[in-house]
């Protein structure tokens, strides 16, 4: 199950933009939760505490529990606007959920094992084509995280989707489960070459020591 974070929030009494101007100059995010056939929420947010969960990895996957007028919602982020001159943070939008609610979420690739692939170790390149992928699953079972392991793997190969171990209820959003995720390419020319220069440079440098 999905670590849950806990939020404080005030009903947001006045609505447009002033309103939520008038949040913002007091260091509160104005946001809005709707969903599961309820009448959508304006809550404001404190800035500051909002600021440390945007800025932690994977936001938009985490579970969120807000507290606001005496009852707490379950919620899922979907949506953050931001100042496109600043960069701050001016409206988040929750989605409420049950039970049987489903999600595509994107979710980040890590790859690992690196050090146990021949082909890298040989000086191949991992050619990453998805940083991440979108799957399907309750908010609840959304991991934090995939993984990849590029134990084995040779230059040349490549690494498909079905590769990647899915947690139990989480599917793949994409219907080809070939499609390519990352592969392990030769190096460039200009790699290979430069690889030489320092070899030769060191090699040098090793000579000119036992000299002196």
């Amino acid at each position: 199950m999905a670590d849950v974070f806990s939020l404080a929030a005030e009903v947001r009494g006045r609505a447009g933009k002033g309103g939520a101007r008038e949040q913002r100059r007091a260091g509160r995010i104005p946001a809005i939760i709707y969903g599961n056939k309820q009448e959508p929420l304006m809550i404001a947010l404190d800035g500051a505490e909002m600021l440390k969960h945007l800025r932690r990895p994977g936001f938009m996957t985490h579970v969120f529990e807000v507290a606001v007028d005496g009852r707490k919602e379950r919620v899922l982020p979907r949506d953050v606007q931001h100042d496109p001159v600043s960069g701050k943070p001016l409206h988040v939008d929750f989605m409420r959920f049950s039970a049987t609610t489903k999600v595509d979420v994107e979710v980040e690739v890590r790859f690992e094992n690196e050090e146990k692939s021949p082909g890298l170790k040989r000086g191949g390149v991992l050619n990453i084509v998805q940083h991440s992928i979108v799957l399907v699953c309750k908010p609840d079972a959304i991991p934090e995280y995939v993984t990849v392991s590029l134990d084995g793997l040779e230059m040349g190969d490549v690494v498909h989707l079905n590769a990647i171990t899915l947690p139990e209820g989480v599917e793949l959003y994409e219907d080809d489960p070939h499609a390519t995720i990352a592969s392990i390419a030769a190096p460039s020319t200009e790699e290979v070459a430069e690889a030489e220069d320092e070899g030769e440079e060191e090699a040098a440098a090793e000579g000119t020591e036992k000299a002196e």
